[in-house]
């Protein structure tokens, strides 16, 4: 909390130093939101933001950011009625019990997460599994570090690569003027490949997986048919949403209202009655409070940047130098651009909707194809998730792993760095 006031403060103080400037804006014919206009830059009347308003700027990221943070709250909440049950519990108990290789076990988790970033940009709503996975984790003789590698990375992971990822990849295309799954041969090999390169980091790792919290030891009791049945309710909940993202364009409201409805199936399954199902769902939701908050004040910074007039500005100055730079060296240096933008822009749709209007035509200025600042764009910003400290939810979930962010980035950012290998390979394919 401290790290992203502080992130909020210096975005402030950012705003009396960085000029004001913005670019036109017109509607997007086929998803009616605002797009910049390549080529409107200019300068206008400054708007810094004092002390008042940075201060203010927070309970207002959190409105902006209602959605995740309720999404949040009841996913939380979810877990945590299942967990009260006992069934998480036994059923991670039996898989280590029949795991012959642990291993083999974080592949296939990797995988899983991975998946689930793939089709739908799997991430806040890791925040409620952490402690599951910790047990898993700790029961596969692994730290909380695998724990979360197998899980928020690959999924980050396959959230960017991805060309099915309707939040990233899907939104970068529509605003370059791209078909939608252009290219999906080479993106699905790309996946693999980063998939492949980042679950060979993590069991690299393992051994040197240093923060091993103490949990308590997993049960002895046999898993039940009715904890296959409770954990298969609030899993299935994500099948009908995964299926709303990619046809009619859910959100976080919709997988918010399937997981209550699965919390309280669970709870009236496992005979806790109306009473007891409304009391574990509101001390589930009390644990995911602070987890929450984190994404609602990291929204906070972008509000103050957007209000001091400066984040066109940011933008223009980091994409002007690449006129000068030729070929696939320019297409190369919007990845780092890329990392840069997403500081401050957190939300994924949020910076290709900003940036790609931009980068697009820019790429054709240069001589690049716009698949290679499309995959520039995949290469740097969805990836930056893993290590942005103004990402609110990767901050939840060290805070729920008890990882510190200095560890964190020890172990994920030459990781990530090899992913971004695979992303450049690509880009020199395509430019």
């Amino acid at each position: 909390m401290v790290l992203l006031i502080g992130a909020v403060v210096t975005a402030a103080m950012l705003t009396w130093i960085i000029p004001a400037g913005e670019y036109q804006r017109t509607l997007h014919p086929e998803t009616g939101r605002e797009v910049v206009v390549p080529g409107t830059y200019h300068a206008v009347e400054a708007s810094p933001v004092g002390p008042l308003a940075a201060i203010v700027a927070v309970p207002r990221g959190i409105v902006d950011g209602a959605e995740v943070v309720v999404t949040i709250l009841l996913v939380g909440a979810t877990f945590a009625l299942l967990d009260r049950t006992g069934a998480l519990r036994r059923l991670v108990g039996a898989l280590v019990g029949r795991s012959g290789n642990p291993k083999v076990v974080v592949v296939v988790v990797s995988i899983l997460f991975a998946t689930l970033g793939a089709l739908e940009n799997m991430h806040e709503e890791i925040v409620a599994l952490i402690p599951v996975l910790l047990l898993l984790s700790r029961g596969l003789g692994f730290g909380a570090i695998t724990a979360l590698a197998m899980s928020v990375g690959a999924a980050v992971v396959g959230s960017a690569m991805a060309p099915t990822n309707p939040f990233a990849a899907g939104i970068a295309m529509t605003y370059a003027d791209l078909p939608a799954m252009s290219m999906a041969g080479l993106r699905f090999v790309l996946l693999l490949v980063a998939t492949a390169v980042w679950i060979g980091w993590t069991l690299s790792q393992t051994s040197a997986d240093d923060i091993r919290p103490v949990l308590e030891p997993l049960p002895t009791e046999p898993a039940t048919r009715r904890d296959v049945l409770l954990l298969a309710i609030v899993l299935l909940s994500f099948v009908p949403y995964v299926y709303g993202v990619l046809k009619f364009d859910w959100g976080f409201n919709e997988l918010s209202g399937l997981l209550l409805v699965a919390g309280v199936a669970v709870g009236i399954i496992a005979r806790m009655g109306v009473h007891g199902t409304t009391v574990g769902l509101l001390k589930g939701m009390e644990a995911m409070l602070a987890p929450a908050l984190f994404v609602g004040v990291a929204r906070a910074i972008s509000v103050v940047l957007s209000d001091g007039r400066v984040i066109d500005t940011i933008i223009h100055a980091m994409a002007t130098p690449l006129e000068s730079v030729p070929g696939f060296m320019a297409a190369a240096l919007m990845v780092p651009v890329h990392v840069a933008i997403h500081i401050p822009v957190v939300s994924n749709s949020g910076q290709a909707v900003l940036t790609m209007p931009i980068m697009a035509p820019l790429a054709d200025l240069i001589g690049v194809s716009r698949q290679a600042a499309v995959l520039a764009y995949q290469t740097g910003a969805p990836t930056t998730d893993l290590f942005s400290p103004t990402n609110g939810a990767l901050l939840a979930m060290l805070l729920a792993a008890g990882v510190p962010y200095g560890r964190w980035i020890r172990f994920a950012v030459p990781g990530i760095a090899l992913v971004m290998v695979v992303g450049l390979v690509g880009i020199a394919l395509v430019v």
